[in-house]
């Protein structure tokens, strides 16, 4: 090869580098380390208590109101890191989910990040009342989801050991559920932009695919994307909007909680059963019929399920 040829070929793929770098290398994405907190709205704050905090066995470790006394939000917490936010209700009969958040290192490198990749964010990242910074983007279906960095003068660290009683059921948030209505459009947006890790995909009935798993980029806490053909009504919501509790021994679980008084404005568990996942769980429902499901890590014999390779359904129009 003459060197011409060689300096001309030395161009191309200094080019090509340089092009590259500025696509992808400009501004480099912090790390997402993990489930934040998953915030619902309620419609009766006590009876939503007495189901997370009195049968579940979860502490509260603080609440915040608003100017007039009313209460905005309560937290129960499950550990350290990791919550449910409940705030009251602004109209009944509607989609329980508020908004989910992930946990990163760095709020505004995330934010500068999502801003080059085109993803609408607002104009600042904003220290919340409790000291923590954040900020809020959507994906695709226009589900909220929240960017937090637990900060050094914030509460989250401020109560760290703190209020995290031994009747807690669980102690990790595992999963959070979200309805979606195009597969496609929420890999782009979970996978390619924010780097969370496809891990599983399963099918009820082996013929349409009904959820998919994304694990964060830098842990092993995931979202389980739960597909539909059409938008699905409030009380299909309220199941598919869920979160997932980790426990070691799931029929340990359910003889703790057959054990204690559950409120009489939550229906009855469904049965101890192995899951299509292979792992055993159970499902609760608050007083709204948000499903907590009560999963174990591993399955049930130690084998692993083979992920389902049923397509997804059509992309159904969404309400949100």
């Amino acid at each position: 090869m003459g060197r011409s040829v060689r300096c001309a070929a030395l161009l191309v793929w200094l080019s090509t580098m340089h092009a590259s770098a500025a696509e992808t290398g400009a501004v480099r994405r912090p790390r997402i380390v993990g489930l934040s907190h998953v915030a619902l709205f309620v419609h009766d704050v006590e009876q939503a208590r007495a189901f997370y905090k009195g049968f579940l066995g979860f502490g509260e470790p603080y609440s915040l109101s608003d100017p007039d006394g009313a209460l905005h939000l309560t937290w129960i917490k499950i550990n350290d890191h990791q919550t449910i936010e409940l705030f009251p209700e602004k109209e009944a009969g509607t989609d329980r989910l508020n908004h989910v958040a992930v946990e990163v290192d760095d709020a505004e490198a995330m934010h500068a990040y999502l801003a080059s990749r085109g993803i609408d964010v607002p104009p600042t990242v904003m220290k919340g009342r409790i000291g923590n910074s954040n900020f809020t983007a959507k994906d695709p279906d226009g589900h909220a989801v929240e960017f937090v960095e637990y900060e050094p003068d914030g509460w989250t660290v401020r109560e760290k050991g703190r209020h995290l009683p031994d009747t807690r059921i669980s102690s990790r948030l595992r999963h959070a559920g979200l309805s979606i209505g195009d597969l496609e459009a929420s890999l782009r947006f979970y996978r390619d932009v924010l780097g969370f890790k496809e891990t599983w995909r399963g099918s009820r009935d082996g013929k349409q695919l009904s959820w998919v798993n994304l694990t964060v980029p830098d842990g092993d806490d995931y979202l389980e994307l739960m597909l539909a053909d059409a938008p699905p009504d409030t009380t299909r919501l309220a199941i598919q909007h869920h979160v997932c509790l980790e426990v070691d021994d799931v029929p340990q679980a359910w003889r703790t909680l057959e054990a204690r008084p559950r409120p009489k404005s939550s229906k009855a568990p469904t049965p101890l059963r192995v899951g299509i996942n292979g792992k055993r769980q159970i499902n609760m429902y608050d007083p709204d019929g948000t499903r907590v499901e009560i999963m174990e890590p591993g399955t049930a014999d130690g084998k692993p399920i083979p992920p389902s390779d049923a397509p997804p359904p059509e992309p159904s129009r969404r309400s949100q």
